[in-house]
């Protein structure tokens, strides 16, 4: 899309949804299992089909996998490797005046965009990925007194069927079951507070077509603390009905935690381990 006619259209239309913020604050506030909400027809249509048509495809260049016994996701998250308007999007929903409007629904102030989408940036899963029930992880890795507060996703999934499921599994605090199911359609907007206990996921596969996947933009919001927050790594749960499979969730959330540390202590990103491991597994990408 021509540039200049690009920085003529709003991306994210403020006047409407500060109309409605008054009673979206009091949903988000009021929600349970804890502070959240979901919103459709988020980004202006123009913006949101845009995105869509740029989204890159997995094959392309930049993207981490993330396949062990948690996960099985793609992620991007280069600001240098987006595609022109994808970054114009993720730039829209980093800017002050965006970060002030979430600040202002979720009630925590201060809150601080992540311009190293650590973690973020875009999301892709194919037929069979899946992501197990987790809290997040609490700290910036490269930021040591910044603590998460806030997870901010778009969805860009065109067509999306109930029988490809892939819904946001949004559990109670003490993992025994889904309070919420968000589905991933498009331009839908999912937003929650990533407190220690704010377990969600998609934790049973994907069954969209071979030729599909499941999109989404993916930003996190932090407030800089005085006292050091308490570190912890992305914590997986297991569920009730996962029986045996719950050892494999706690060992390889055990590996995570390493990789967590690591990662902190020697200043590594998760493309450089992501090429490690697709070099040992065989893979191109």
């Amino acid at each position: 899309m021509n540039t200049s006619v690009t920085a003529q259209k709003s991306i994210f239309n403020y006047e409407r949804w500060k109309t409605s913020l008054p009673e979206d604050q009091r949903r988000y506030q009021q929600a349970s299992p804890y502070p959240h909400i979901f919103l459709d027809n988020f980004l202006e249509e123009w913006a949101a089909d845009e995105a869509l048509s740029e989204f890159p495809a997995v094959k392309d260049a930049g993207w981490i996998h993330y396949v062990h016994v948690n996960e099985k996701k793609h992620g991007l998250n280069k600001m240098d490797m987006l595609p022109p308007f994808v970054r114009s999007v993720i730039e829209e929903l980093n800017s002050p005046q965006f970060v002030e409007y979430v600040s202002k629904l979720t009630g925590i102030p201060n809150l601080l965009p992540d311009d190293m989408l650590e973690g973020g940036g875009l999301h892709q899963s194919g037929r069979n990925g899946f992501l197990n029930v987790h809290a997040d992880f609490t700290v910036h890795p490269h930021k040591r007194n910044w603590r998460r507060r806030v997870n901010v996703l778009v969805y860009l999934n065109k067509d999306w069927k109930p029988e490809y499921r892939g819904d946001l599994e949004l559990w109670d605090r003490q993992m025994k079951g889904v309070v919420q199911k968000i589905s991933p359609i498009f331009n839908r907007c999912v937003i929650f507070n990533t407190d220690e206990d704010s377990y969600h996921g998609l934790p049973d596969p994907i069954l969209c077509p071979e030729d599909m996947t499941r999109k989404s933009i993916a930003l996190y919001y932090f407030t800089e603390e005085s006292v050091t927050p308490k570190l912890r790594s992305t914590n997986y749960q297991a569920r009730p009905q996962d029986g045996a499979k719950s050892i494999l969730i706690w060992l390889d959330k055990k590996l995570v935690a390493t990789y967590t540390t690591v990662k902190r202590t020697f200043g590594i990103d998760d493309a450089f381990v992501s090429k490690v491991l697709n070099f040992f597994s065989g893979k191109k990408k």
